[in-house]
């Protein structure tokens, strides 16, 4: 018996790539984040899972929301354990900023042997989230569970699966509003989709186009 695993990261919000937005408040998607949404809900609906989980932010939860929209309006729990990376007083900085600052660039080339100011290291990250996916296998074996959560938290689980150390985070990308898809059984863990984005012609009924 095996138990599927659904790993969404959140839509986009308007500070992406520009602002570390953390675990700042406020943090809301934008109109093309909304828009990002509503295609990864219509593409859920393709699939079915017993649950869907979301970290406690406000861009991850309006994303699995409207995922929940499109499949029927399922519950969303939410859990720390998808919370973003807790990167402490780093959060809320624009990354032009970041860049001046050589424990920044630490982080960005030895994140397992470096903690972001008051807040976690990489290896933190992926101990909660793998304890996470821990405890759902044994609830739902054989069934799905829909995970929506934060890039560099989703990079935590593909790097343990593919047997990769920590640091290969650069070697792929989780863009926003993407999904990838893990199975988990008593052999262990493998890889089945990496990074599936969902553009408009994909959601477009016969007819539709522009």
């Amino acid at each position: 018996m095996t138990t599927t695993f659904f790993l969404l990261r959140h839509a986009a919000h308007d500070t992406v790539g520009s602002v570390l937005a953390g675990r700042s408040a406020g943090v809301h998607l934008g109109e093309a984040g909304r828009a990002q949404a509503k295609r990864l809900g219509q593409r859920m609906a393709r699939e079915r899972f017993d649950a869907i989980l979301a970290s406690p932010r406000e861009r991850t939860r309006q994303t699995a929301d409207a995922v929940a929209e499109a499949c029927g309006g399922m519950a969303v729990q939410t859990t720390d354990a998808l919370d973003e990376v807790d990167f402490g007083t780093w959060s809320g900085k624009a990354l032009e900023t970041l860049d001046a600052d050589p424990l920044w660039r630490k982080w960005n080339t030895a994140r397992s042997l470096t903690r972001a100011p008051g807040g976690e290291t990489m290896l933190d990250v992926q101990r909660r989230v793998l304890g996470l996916i821990e405890e759902l296998d044994a609830r739902h074996t054989g069934g799905a569970v829909v995970l929506i959560s934060h890039g560099d938290v989703i990079k935590a689980v593909v790097t343990h699966v593919l047997g990769l150390p920590i640091d290969a985070w650069p070697r792929f990308d989780i863009d926003p509003a993407s999904l990838t898809t893990i199975v988990v059984g008593d052999w262990g863990a493998k890889l089945l989709t990496l990074n599936e984005t969902v553009s408009q012609t994909q959601t477009e009924k016969p007819g539709q186009g522009s």
